[in-house]
């Protein structure tokens, strides 16, 4: 039975840490590191307990693959796990390095809750993996002129273009594209960027989103491409169409190559796809959000009897609950004299720490599931604090990753070949929002 599993940098620094029981604190991780880095020669798998927990390891890729229990497991079953999760992640992420895991420590959570359950191996069988996990693995290869699946429409690499999750059903495995030549398969890309003030009260000041469908085309030959989009999408202020739920946006513009002559009628774009990367369709939606907004905060700011500033907040994720909010950070401006923080935190994979020059606290949250609520306190000692000093919290500012989500409800409804491809020819379609700006007052 498995109580934490962790990964550590050969510096100690803790890249991934999953708490499946609750028996130990995040204590743990410094406990293990201090006591491995005080062996001599040879590391043995199996190194000392702490607290009556028994810590069992192996190191690949520069890294400690960590894990430990509570109870007298075999130390080999466990060995052998962590063998499969390094193997795992190698398959996954292309390779074994200290990069590779942060660029997708959500691919790796994500491997970790169908692994083992409250502690209890599951699987570690690839092939139904692979119907489970749908998060897109982040490439940590180095950018090549050559390569044109890391070339953006202006040349460059984007920040959208680094995160793209996946909302295929069932992902299989696939090879780095370099080494496969990166041969039939076309991606198109649903990316929007989400631009909202929300006020103290809770009602929403301003809603604005930036959408655009990409298309990356690795076919060897394709003459022509038909995307259907949702057939009740309404452009401007005319009357919706269809019976279903509408899907409105402002403004919309398309790609000199696109031919919109179904497009009135059914809602369909053709494009002839070139090898690489093109922008097919933009649009904009103003002064408006079709759905509820994907988090609401729940603030409470106070002074202590001493001279400490208590800031309580609740973060509620409004997403539906199979979906989940990645890399979500809360920025909070606070007093200028703030000169220590203590916190208190709702699970042990968040982390918040007071940013010196900034005067800000920074609340990271790696991956944060829809329907959910997380409660953070957080203590400020404030030399000379007075009641104005409290006016000088917030706003806060939010940045997050919505993967397999749009805002506006834009959907993919199918996409033709024609002609049709020799072969097996991959295609998948993807959804993800980012934050462009997401303010909340106090």
């Amino acid at each position: 039975m498995i109580s934490q599993v962790f990964i550590l940098t050969s510096k100690g620094d803790h890249l991934i840490y999953k708490d499946f029981r609750g028996e130990a604190g995040v204590d743990a991780i410094s406990a293990f590191y201090e006591s491995v880095t005080a062996l001599s020669g040879d590391q043995p798998p199996v190194v000392m307990t702490h607290k009556g927990m028994h810590f069992i390891h192996v190191r690949q890729g520069g890294l400690y693959w960590v894990a430990s229990t509570k109870t007298n497991a075999s130390p080999f079953t466990i060995i052998e796990f962590l063998n499969r999760l390094t193997a795992l992640t190698k398959d996954y992420c292309g390779t074994l390095s200290e990069k590779s895991v942060r660029a997708n420590f959500a691919l790796i959570y994500e491997l970790l809750d169908e692994m083992v359950d409250y502690g209890y191996i599951q699987t570690t069988s690839t092939d139904i993996l692979k119907n489970f996990i749908q998060t897109e693995a982040e490439s940590s290869k180095p950018f090549s002129l050559f390569d044109l699946s890391n070339v953006g429409l202006f040349g460059a690499e984007t920040q959208q273009d680094k995160v793209a999750p996946s909302a295929a059903a069932s992902r299989p495995i696939m090879a780095n594209r370099g080494e496969q030549g990166g041969k039939n398969e076309i991606f198109v890309d649903v990316i929007e960027r989400l631009a909202m003030v929300i006020g103290s009260n809770g009602i929403i000041m301003k809603a604005d989103i930036e959408g655009e469908i990409r298309v990356k085309c690795y076919l060897p030959n394709c003459s022509e491409m038909r995307i259907g989009l949702n057939e009740e999408l309404s452009i401007g202020k005319s009357q919706l169409r269809g019976y279903g739920s509408a899907v409105r946006v402002d403004e919309c513009s398309f790609h000199q190559a696109v031919k919109l002559d179904e497009f009135d009628t059914y809602r369909i774009i053709k494009v002839c796809p070139s090898q690489g990367e093109q922008t097919v369709m933009q649009y904009q939606v103003c002064d408006d959000l079709p759905c509820a907004p994907p988090f609401r905060l729940f603030p409470s700011v106070e002074r202590d009897s001493g001279n400490r500033l208590l800031m309580y907040l609740k973060l509620r994720c409004d997403l539906p609950p199979k979906s989940a909010a990645i890399n979500v950070s809360i920025t909070v401006p606070v007093p200028k004299g703030s000169v220590s923080l203590s916190q208190e935190l709702s699970s042990p994979d968040q982390r918040a720490e007071l940013q010196p020059k900034s005067k800000a606290v920074l609340w990271e949250i790696p991956r944060f599931p829809g329907g959910s609520q997380l409660a953070a306190l957080f203590k400020l000692e404030v030399p000379g604090l007075s009641s104005a000093s409290l006016l000088e919290v917030g706003p806060v500012s939010m940045c997050f990753e919505l993967p397999k989500h749009t805002c506006t409800g834009l959907q993919i409804r199918f996409l033709r070949l024609t002609p049709t491809q020799p072969g097996l020819s991959q295609r998948w379609v993807r959804y993800v929002t980012h934050s462009d700006s997401y303010t909340i007052r106090v």
